[in-house]
């Protein structure tokens, strides 16, 4: 796991020097703590940067690597890699590592750009092909490792982070006042990022980059994998349960044992849930010591379930380490650099918590750990899917099972489900209806709007947020389908990578040099789960019962009932030390001067939301303030932090 950045900028050669290069590596160091390394041809106008976390091949995986036609930078594992290598060395192909990586390069050769199809696992790189004069860019199926592109002075440059774009002297840190819609309402559109000019490669995409006759490059963007439901009557109408739980067991264990493989230590996240503990119960058994299972502590009852953590880890065995979180760990500094490695926004500190976690996680000696993410999108976990089941499926009663569920998910309301049906256009044309994943936030982007200042609203005009999120879904990809396929499908497209593989996952993991393998992301898994029957997925208002069944024997008995608990971390209004230290930082970084200065919100507008009495708020609107003043406070630290600027906008230096 590690970090690339570089650029090729063929009518500017000059800039294909270390002294360019180097910086924006610098910027990566979290990601490569254990090694560096580059590759220039000033000829071309290229440079190619890499910086390195050990993991497997630990004396000989440095990288870029070179062959002669080809040159390769990859962050990420490629799982398989000893049975492809020996079926290429088989076909005379030789090998000048033990890494992972090297593999690309031979596939690449033989394959052509078919080569990504026989690649497994998590990944994101870049390569060169000199022959061709080309450039390929290419990104995992799910966007679990991050890649980012800008266009600069007729070339392109790359990076795993936004910041390495932003060192390089071609591109300016300029924010994207839409972008800042966007993260106020949580919700970005796939492919931006919040910064002007800088794109995210889509998962399952690649970027293929050629000369063009003008001397610059044309830049193509190829779709190469996608969550691909069946349509509705293609579902088993009859299925065998026993079928899919099995074929689902035999799929996780495979996924698991291959995520185990590495030459270093590898533990699990575990929380209270049943994703990590069927994790924990199924990697127990493969291991000849107790595994390591890294537990989160909150200080609020509603959000902590660390007492389920610890029954599973004493059934499992395990060696388990909980860090316990209160306030004094979600605000302050640790706020700050969490903003700084995710890059964007995020509306609970769940990811401040996580940023704690993989710290706690490398001071135990540990770079490796599995992890969970994934399946609530494969098994249909979320309370928003139940509901999109109950109320679109054509099952009876589902006004009231909906009343019922709502009432059991208070602490979501507000936050994750919304409170009161919404609807919109865009996603009735492109559905038969709006999903409820995207609901509350349609809610929260009403309240969001009137603290924009009267330029920016006029700036923004009749843009439409929640439209433009539709418009990047494929509308092929969701006719026809199951309401519950296309709730998930449409969830996965957007949220999946946007929040959870995110400043949910790699970023916050990475930022302590520490790589996370989510299991259930396993291409092999997700594309089984897509034809396991909605029926099965959610059972008689039970979420992923196939997966509940396909690892009973491994789960505390709790789990088998209970519903999906809130996995995020206590809102500030939760207590009152924790509202001082959201009010902190928005007293050092939004003073009056720094709002006027980012230009993007009205002062008075923004000072009636932080200074309203959180008493005279009900539960649900609490939630929402709270959401919003995370947003805020962020949105006015995002550039000093990712930019690498002085702090021009905090209080303290006005």
């Amino acid at each position: 796991m590690c970090g690339i950045t570089g650029h090729w900028i063929p009518r500017v050669p000059e800039l294909a020097r270390e002294d360019v290069l180097r910086p924006m590596m610098r910027t990566l160091h979290h990601r490569g703590p254990d090694g560096e390394g580059v590759h220039l041809d000033p000829d071309r106008g290229l440079a190619m940067g890499h910086v390195r976390l050990s993991i497997i091949g630990l004396d000989a995986g440095h990288q870029p690597i070179e062959h002669p036609d080809r040159v390769l930078t990859v962050n990420g594992e490629f799982y398989d890699y000893k049975r492809i290598r020996a079926g290429l060395a088989a076909l005379g192909e030789r090998f000048t590592t033990r890494s992972d990586s090297e593999i690309a390069l031979p596939l690449h050769r033989r394959e052509g750009l078919d080569f990504v199809h026989h690649l497994r696992g998590e990944f994101a790189f870049a390569l060169f092909d000199r022959a061709a004069e080309r450039l390929i860019l290419v990104r995992d199926r799910f966007g679990i490792k991050p890649l980012y592109v800008a266009r600069a002075e007729g070339g392109i440059v790359w990076g795993s982070e936004v910041k390495a774009i932003l060192r390089h002297p071609a591109v300016e840190a300029r924010p994207c006042r839409k972008a800042a819609l966007h993260q106020m309402m949580q919700v970005m559109v796939p492919g931006t990022t919040a910064f002007e000019g800088v794109e995210g490669v889509l998962p399952g995409h690649m970027l293929v980059i050629e000369r063009g006759g003008d001397g610059g490059l044309r830049v193509e963007s190829r779709r190469w994998w996608d969550f691909e439901f069946p349509r509705a009557e293609d579902h088993d109408p009859d299925p065998d349960p026993e079928t899919y739980i099995a074929r689902t067991r035999d799929l996780l264990v495979d996924s698991i044992a291959t995520r185990l493989e590495a030459d270093v230590p590898v533990g699990c996240y575990l929380s209270g849930g049943i994703d990590s503990c069927a994790i924990l119960g199924l990697a127990s058994p493969m291991q000849q010591s107790p595994v390591k299972a890294f537990t989160i502590a909150f200080d609020h009852d509603d959000y902590d379930e660390s007492r389920i953590a610890i029954e599973m880890a004493e059934s499992a065995g395990a060696d388990q380490e909980i860090l316990r979180i209160g306030a004094a760990d979600l605000y302050g500094d640790s706020f700050e650099s969490t903003v700084r490695h995710a890059e964007r926004t995020f509306y609970n500190t769940l990811a401040v918590a996580k940023w704690h976690m993989s710290r706690r996680v490398r001071a135990c000696g540990f770079k490796v750990v599995i992890t969970g993410e994934g399946s609530d999108e494969l098994f249909g976990g979320y309370p928003f899917f139940k509901r999109d089941l109950l109320l679109h499926a054509g099952d009876d009663g589902a006004d009231a099972l909906q009343k019922a569920l709502d009432t059991s998910n208070a602490v979501f309301r507000g936050a994750i489900l919304a409170e009161v049906r919404q609807s919109h256009p865009a996603w009735d044309a492109l559905c038969g209806f709006t999903p409820s994943w995207i609901q509350p936030w349609m809610l929260v982007l009403g309240a969001a709007r009137p603290l924009l200042s009267d330029a920016t609203a006029d700036l923004l005009g009749d843009y439409d947020p929640i439209a433009a999120v539709a418009a990047a879904i494929d509308p092929a990809q969701v006719r026809g389908r199951h309401p519950l396929d296309i709730a998930q499908y449409t969830w996965s497209r957007t949220m999946l990578e946007g929040q959870i593989l995110t400043w949910g996952g790699d970023r916050v993991d990475m930022a302590n040099s520490m790589e996370s393998r989510p299991a259930f992301l396993d291409h092999h898994l997700a594309e089984f789960a897509t034809r396991i029957p909605p029926s099965l997925r959610i059972r008689n208002g039970v979420e992923k019962w196939v997966l509940r069944e396909a690892a009973r024997g491994v789960l505390p008995e709790v789990l088998h009932t209970r519903e999906k608990f809130a996995f995020m971390a206590p809102p500030s209004h939760t207590d009152p030390e924790k509202r001082a230290g959201l009010r902190g930082l928005a007293d050092r970084w939004m003073n009056d001067d720094a709002i006027e200065r980012l230009g993007i919100f009205d002062v008075d507008r923004v000072r009636a939301l932080l200074d309203r009495d959180p008493a005279e708020r009900d539960p649900v609107e609490s939630r929402r303030a709270d959401i919003l003043t995370n947003h805020l406070v962020q949105l006015h630290m995002l550039t000093p932090l990712v930019a690498g600027e002085p702090d021009p906008v905090a209080a303290g230096a006005s």
